[in-house]
């Protein structure tokens, strides 16, 4: 029945191979029309579900107080900029970016404001420390604005200046509906970047900038670039390790035709189903190519094969269809099967690549067989110098000693194979799971230096967000709450790992300082006693935006009920470790803190969020592979009907996947979101040459009959594509370590060499499993027969 299918499929594609051939254009102008709908993220890759409890605290923060991602910070030494002509431009430069209609405000040096106590009525007001009406261009005035600032104003501290080497700041802040538009990005490279590169080269000066819009859009910009790098790295590397194995320019166009037509495929049905392109989804084009071009070597080894044999063309492409085909839709199969468990998650981001992977694989192994087919039917005869790669001399010494091993040194290879599991094991061990927004960034690029500058002057980037819930109206402006608010700030203020924090507190402390007529002595937070009229000043404090509307300053950290308040800190990139530690030891202080039969106390941010999902991706990871692997014993079970097969196919695939785990434990490349995928690829891949072994060897033996010559055949005809495959493989994925980004680097290697082992595993171990099996299965059977067999 199933050879009959595959008759049936071959005979369509020779004898109506235009009208394939047409519909194949079709739905290829089709996808290539779709590509104007495809579009990049501007948003963090959120791993985990819409109603995982982080999730829902992160969006009822979001409805509280808004977006918190929306601030760019620009940064000179205070010695360059408190010149006049320097900080005259400077002055300019912010007006321009405050009218822009992509800022919602900017808090500068150059328009930096103090609170002044006002009589008649009692009130306190925002009034500029520079007074426009004033000469404050002169080196006095700046000279005397240096000292007020540094050393009048500790609410700017870490603020507006950093109090270690007084590098002075600008934060510039995004109007929050934009954030996460295209529209951040235009306003980043069209007009920020241009005004900043016009006033240092006119300068001479090193402006350090950053904040979140500005990290995502450059990190952006750096994986656009990369995954062209991808496409025409892997396509130029597979296609030349083609070219050296075959030797034939046609068979190495008719393959790079192929996996194109699916890149194009795959593009387009990212834009057509309205996908964005991801960290992960733009993966996929380059994946294509890796694992299309293996299909190609099967297809046209056995082409090749049955060409040498038969010379006749038709004939031969029907074998390759009917004997290769099956295996090779098996293999896509699994593979398939493997990036398809990713669609049973909860995560949204991890079911679209689920989604696209699997379908495009299923997709380029039917446009291997008609393209290919079609191809060569319309193609002369490959002639006798097409076929000298048949006849390599190395390869075929190679595939002897494999032979020599499988027969005669399967101690050995078994005794290998345990040192290797455990030494995986012990690695295993040393595993450590990091989540950082911003580990994976290019570290040669001067947008992650910047990074590194500000965590030296300011202790992060990356806001970190506490909300505070009172459980009533109007509780946090009761001065029991605000000393507990400001018992916290002082608890966070203490970990090197974060920045000196916002809050309420704050501003009480800054309030109290300029009702004693500013000075710095009494900052601090108010008496029982100074609280009543400190806060009848405090009441009617506004500020008039960018915008001419009056807004309450305290609006960003207390809600409008004054049932929450909220306080903002930067944290440094540390990785997950640190943060539960930090988040651990600070427990038991909230709690004394904050009772928890009065209070709720949450932490949040994207920053936090991201790492929570790098947790919530290893339990999705170890769920995904346990499916896959269940899936694929399902397929063996039923190709093989024989519990003994499964078994035997499932251990040399599992054996790289744990050597691979014990690899990133000795080497130190934790779990995380960019090398997370590195198991389930792997396994889907390496599995193929298992399928693609044992499927031969079942063929051989039911013409052979007997175990050892199916061995030896199947090794010395499936082992030689079996190598090829590995070897464009490797050097397929080993084009992401040309990334900068560490984790992609990480995820190629770690897929290149578990591929490469995983093929040693199906060429050596398993063979060697299948010798031993049939014997112990023919000594159970003689040993039943004399058991049986009557005494004489």
């Amino acid at each position: 029945m199933q050879f009959k299918f595959w008759e049936y499929i071959s005979h369509s594609l020779i004898h109506y191979k235009k009208s394939i051939a047409t519909i194949l254009v079709i739905i290829t102008v089709f996808f290539g029309c779709q590509w104007k709908h495809i579009r990049f993220s501007f948003t963090e890759a959120n791993l985990l579900p819409d109603h995982h409890p982080e999730n829902q605290l992160y969006q009822k923060f979001l409805n509280i107080f808004g977006e918190e991602g929306n601030i760019i910070v620009a940064a000179i030494p205070y010695e360059q900029l408190l010149k006049p002509d320097v900080f005259k431009d400077w002055k300019i430069l912010n007006q321009k970016l405050k009218k822009d209609q992509a800022i919602e405000g900017v808090l500068s040096v150059t328009d930096l404001k103090k609170l002044v106590k006002k009589e008649n009525p009692k009130r306190f007001e925002l009034e500029a420390i520079l007074d426009d009406t004033k000469d404050i261009y002169s080196q006095e005035t700046l000279d005397k604005f240096k000292d007020e600032l540094f050393n009048k104003l500790p609410f700017y501290k870490n603020i507006a200046y950093s109090n270690k080497s007084k590098v002075i700041q600008s934060a510039f802040y995004l109007r929050k509906e934009i954030v996460n538009t295209k529209a951040r990005k235009v306003f980043i490279e069209e007009k920020l970047q241009p005004l900043l590169n016009e006033f240092s080269q006119k300068h001479n000066i090193s402006i350090r900038v950053s904040g979140m819009p500005y990290i995502r859009t450059l990190n952006a910009n750096s994986i656009k670039s990369e995954i062209a790098l991808f496409l025409l790295g892997a396509a130029l590397v597979t296609s030349l390790v083609f070219f050296f194995f075959f030797r034939s320019i046609r068979a190495t166009i008719i393959a790079l035709t192929t996996v194109v037509i699916g890149v194009m495929w795959a593009f387009g049905m990212i834009g057509w189903l309205g996908f964005e392109i991801t960290v992960l989804t733009g993966i996929i084009p380059p994946l294509i190519i890796v694992i299309g071009i293996p299909n190609c070597v099967f297809l046209i080894n056995k082409f090749q094969q049955s060409i040498k044999k038969h010379q006749d063309k038709n004939k031969a492409l029907k074998e390759m269809i009917t004997k290769v085909g099956n295996a090779t839709l098996m293999t896509n199969l699994t593979t398939a099967a493997g990036f398809a468990t990713f669609i049973f998650t909860e995560s949204s981001i991890l079911k679209e690549f689920g989604i696209l992977a699997s379908v495009n694989i299923i997709i380029l192994f039917v446009l291997c067989i008609c393209v290919i087919s079609i191809l060569y039917s319309w193609m002369p005869t490959p002639k006798s110098k097409h076929l000298k790669h048949l006849d390599k001399k190395w390869m075929e010494n190679i595939i002897k000693r494999m032979q020599y091993w499988v027969i005669h040194q399967r101690k050995g290879v078994y005794g290998v194979a345990l040192a290797v599991l455990i030494l995986a094991i012990v690695g295993m061990f040393q595993m450590k799971v990091a989540g950082s927004l911003l580990e994976d960034i290019p570290q040669n690029r001067q947008f992650y230096k910047d990074i590194v500058f500000f965590e030296d002057e300011f202790d992060g980037i990356m806001p970190l967000e506490i909300i505070i819930d009172t459980r009533r109206k109007k509780g946090v402006e009761k001065m029991s709450c605000i000393k507990r608010i400001e018992k916290l700030s002082k608890e966070l203020d203490a970990i090197p790992q974060l920045s000196s924090p916002l809050s309420i507190s704050r501003f009480i402390k800054y309030a109290k300082q300029t009702y004693y007529n500013g000075n710095p002595e009494y900052y601090k937070l108010p008496s029982s006693n100074e609280r009543n009229f400190i806060y009848s000043y405090l009441k009617s404090l506004s500020n008039t935006n960018d915008s001419g509307n009056k807004d309450n300053i305290l609006k960003n950290y207390v809600d409008t009920t004054g049932r929450y308040a909220r306080i903002t800190t930067f944290m440094k990139d540390i990785g997950t470790d640190q943060m539960n530690e930090i988040q651990k030891n600070l427990a038991p202080k909230i709690a004394k803190i904050f009772p928890k039969s009065k209070y709720d106390v949450d932490f949040t941010g994207k920053a936090l969020l991201f790492q929570k999902g790098t947790h919530y991706l290893v339990k999705n990871l170890v769920f995904s592979l346990g499916l896959a692997i269940v899936i694929i014993a399902v397929f063996m079970a039923w190709m093989f009907k024989s519990t003994r097969m499964i078994f035997i196919s499932i251990i040399p695939n599992l054996l790289p996947l744990l050597m691979t785990a014990g690899i990133m434990g000795f080497t130190g490349v934790p779990i995380k979101p960019s090398t997370i995928l590195v198991f389930s690829v792997a396994f889907g891949i390496s599995v193929d040459d298992t399928i693609h072994f044992l499927a031969k060897y079942k063929q051989e033996l039911s013409i052979q009959g007997k175990t050892r010559a199916a061995i030896l055949y199947t090794l010395r005809e499936t082992g030689i594509s079996m190598f090829y495959t590995s070897a464009v493989l490797f050097f397929g994925f080993w084009v992401f370590t040309l990334s900068e980004f560490g984790g992609t680097k990480a995820l190629g290697w770690l897929v290149s060499t578990t591929l490469l082992f995983a093929m040693l595993s199906n060429l050596i171990l398993l063979p060697s499993l299948l010798f031993s099996f049939s014997g112990l299965q023919k000594t159970k059977k003689n040993t039943a027969l004399k058991t049986s067999s009557p005494s004489l």
